[in-house]
């Protein structure tokens, strides 16, 4: 399968090149295509990952209909035989990659539900013994289950690092009503999907959602539940008080820490073994989850 690292459609308005996914704008709907590109540290990296682009719009059209029981979504259309005449001509790119979608109000927040400690939660942790405004219980080791999965939101970046806000600031920015809503469904889709995934042999330790405001309310946006968006662990290696072998894009900021990159300059190209081990990754994720081989 071909790598794809950016795309133009003619006679199509791009909206929004983000890190991964490129948002055209067409009648009152958008098209979301999900490029091979791979970030870390806030960098989009030189190197493209084989599939990954198809992978990642899968587990998120997965989880889209599994989870619509919880709340509604942006999705339209998935099948590119039912896309607008206009697409048809790119359509040995955009298959397997592409979804049109409801043009939403992005709310700009990261619904972020943590339920193990881990990554700069337990950073945190360590110097305040809480994440945000959430208190936790002492002694916790690095990777432990939570009592309870926990809502730490952040703000939304354009560019650089997210930042951690509280609850309590974030009702003053949007509203308690919306907050407690965007909460207690953030909280729900997290328990359905990491109840699922558990039994498949995964561990969900945190991932985050995204909302957006629509005529008939609050809906599921942009990505879930994908490599790029949550941290995977193989349950079967699962031990607390040490990092965890991973599903995600972990395995890549492993990596480059290894490496001499200062993380301020241009990053480097990966190596072909760390680009087919990181495709293999995201296929092995894609396969535990969905419940299917994956036919690139």
């Amino acid at each position: 399968m071909k790598t794809v690292g950016e795309i133009n459609i003619e006679g199509v308005k791009k909206i929004k090149s983000g890190k991964v996914r490129e948002m055209f704008a067409f009648d009152d709907k958008m098209l979301i295509v999900t490029t091979d590109r791979i970030s870390a540290f806030d960098y989009i990296l030189p190197s493209l990952i084989p599939n990954k682009g198809v992978i990642l719009n899968s587990i998120s059209n997965f989880w889209f209909d599994r989870l619509k029981s919880v709340i509604k979504n942006h999705i339209i259309e998935k099948d590119i035989e039912n896309f607008p005449s206009r697409f048809k001509k790119n359509k040995d790119i955009l298959k397997g990659r592409s979804v049109i979608v409801k043009k939403a109000r992005i709310y700009p927040i990261e619904c972020v539900v943590r339920g193990y400690i881990t990554g700069s939660g337990w950073e945190e942790y360590k110097k305040t013994s809480a994440i945000g405004d959430v208190k936790l219980p002492p002694g916790l080791k690095m990777c432990e289950k939570l009592p309870e999965p926990i809502f730490t939101p952040t703000t939304k970046a354009e560019v650089g690092h997210d930042v951690l806000i509280s609850t309590k600031k974030a009702k003053k920015i949007f509203g308690s009503d919306i907050v407690n809503f965007l909460k207690e469904k953030s909280i729900e889709l997290f328990l359905s999907a990491a109840d699922y995934v558990y039994k498949r042999g995964i561990i969900i330790a945190d991932t985050k959602f995204e909302f957006g405001s629509v005529e008939e309310g609050i809906i599921l946006v942009d990505e879930v539940l994908t490599p790029d968006s949550s941290r995977f662990w193989p349950l079967k290696d699962y031990t607390p008080g040490k990092q965890q072998k991973s599903f995600d894009k972990q395995f890549v900021r492993d990596y480059l820490l290894g490496t001499q990159w200062d993380r301020n300059s241009p990053p480097p190209s990966l190596p072909e073994e760390i680009i087919n081990k990181t495709s293999q990754k995201y296929i092995e994720a894609y396969e535990k989850i969905v419940g299917k081989s994956f036919n690139n």
